[in-house]
Parts: C-alpha cells; sequence; structure tokens
C-alpha cells in the first residue's frame, strides 16, 4: 500500500485480527473503518489475496469472503486483467442515518465512558507530540488541517479530522497510544459529524490548527489543554443530541 503513514501505523491498521473461520464481517468491519477514516485512500490498491490475508492472520477463503461484504457496500471493486485488483472506493455520502442509529442504541453513559477515554488518549498524544514531533508531522498536520477547512462533504470532514487525529497519535511516537486512537476513532468521529450534533468544520480545522501550533512551539501543556477542550466539547455535544432522542 502506498500511502503517506508511517509504517508502524500500517501495522496497527493490519494488526492481527486472529485465526480460523467466521472472522469475514470482522475483517470487513476492519477495513471499512480504514477506508471512512481516510486509512486507505480512494482509488488505492490494496495487497494481493495471499499478502493481505497474511497481514491478518486469515485464510483466504476468508479474506475474499470480507471482500465480497465490502464489494457489495461499494467500498472495494474488483478488476480482472492485467493491471487487476482490488481497489478502494471511498465513499463519497456520510451516511447520517445509519450514525444516527448507532447512536441512538448507545446510553448516555456509554458515550461519556466512550468520551472520557478520547479525552484521556487525545490528551497524552497531544502532550507527547509537544515533545517529540518532527517537521513531517507538522507537514502533514497543517496540510490535513487546510483540506479540512476546504471540504466539501460530511464524508470528506469525518476522513480528514480522523487522519488529523491520528496524525496527532503518530506525532507521540508512541505506538500503543496510536493503535489505541486508530480503534477509538473507528468508534468516535462516526458520531462526531452526524449533521445534528453542529461540528462546525471550519472552526474545527481552526482549533486543529491551533493545536499543531502548540505543538510546533514545543508546549506539551498548551497542547494537551487545546486538545482536551476540543474533545470535552464534542463529546458534550453528542450525549446532547443523545439525551434529545429520548
Amino acid at each position: 500500500m502506498s500511502q503517506p503513514w508511517p509504517p508502524s501505523l500500517s501495522v496497527t491498521l493490519f494488526d492481527e485480527i486472529g485465526t480460523g473461520g467466521g472472522l469475514a464481517p470482522a475483517v470487513a468491519q476492519r477495513l471499512a473503518e480504514a477506508i471512512s477514516m481516510g486509512l486507505i485512500a480512494d482509488g488505492e490498491q490494496l495487497p494481493s489475496e495471499t499478502d493481505l490475508a497474511a497481514q491478518l492472520a486469515i485464510s483466504t477463503v476468508s479474506l475474499r469472503a470480507a471482500l465480497a461484504i465490502l464489494r457489495q457496500e461499494g467500498l472495494v471493486e474488483t478488476r480482472r486483467g492485467r493491471n487487476g485488483g482490488s481497489f478502494i472506493r471511498a465513499p463519497r455520502d456520510y451516511s447520517a442515518r445509519k450514525s444516527t442509529a448507532r447512536l441512538g442504541h448507545l446510553s448516555p453513559s456509554q458515550l461519556r465512558d466512550l468520551g472520557y477515554e478520547v479525552l484521556a488518549i487525545t490528551g497524552i498524544v497531544a502532550s507527547l507530540a509537544a515533545r517529540r514531533f518532527d517537521d513531517d508531522n507538522i507537514a502533514r498536520l497543517e496540510d490535513l488541517a487546510s483540506q479540512l477547512a476546504a471540504a466539501g462533504s460530511a464524508a470528506q470532514c469525518l476522513r480528514l479530522d480522523s487522519r488529523l487525529r491520528i496524525e496527532l497519535a503518530v506525532s507521540s511516537q508512541s505506538e500503543r497510544l496510536m493503535r489505541r486512537m486508530v480503534s477509538l476513532q473507528a468508534e468516535y468521529s462516526e458520531l462526531l459529524w452526524i449533521p445534528a450534533v453542529g461540528i462546525d468544520q471550519v472552526e474545527c480545522a481552526e482549533q486543529h490548527q491551533e493545536l499543531t501550533k502548540a505543538i510546533q512551539a514545543g508546549d506539551p501543556d498548551l497542547a494537551r489543554s487545546l486538545a482536551e477542550t476540543q474533545v470535552r466539547d464534542s463529546t458534550r455535544r453528542i450525549v446532547d443530541l443523545r439525551l434529545g432522542m429520548d
């Protein structure tokens, strides 16, 4: 896969799911989450079935079943011939109805718990990023924030915001925290960009830009404060929407 992420993030994305049969839905979900978060780019070719199955520690039979699910969902296109393979088709539209339905299945208490975990991880990675960042991290954060401000759809906002938060974890230089951030964003970002939550993409991009400046300035306390403030506000909005559904 050719993507602007360090090898450690590819390891996280294709971390072992398990062995044995019956894994197709779990594999399909893992890949669908990666696509929705922008970790696998639109039009990108997946590794060969043999290589990808080996990375996921599953059989090629389970992988083919997972790819069939993704084809049915319109997220993967398989082409035959000399230049064939499986290619990503990122969703053009954001399914607010699906995300709102998922929100309705979570209690306010569960949402607060999710928010607390996102808060804890985001705060520490922001603090570490201010101590450990390199120039490439800053360049990616700045570029992604600019793209977010100009994004033309909720689906793009979701992907870019997720990538910003994961790039923040990459900047912390902690593989364990990066793995946790990827997992959390798969749960959190989908809810965050429900239109009724009311997140303004330009304001969100500006918050990311301010956080990037604090990281670049080497100010871990300010970076942590800015990151945690953003998560607190986002979680409050999500919980308020859920409370209004009862």
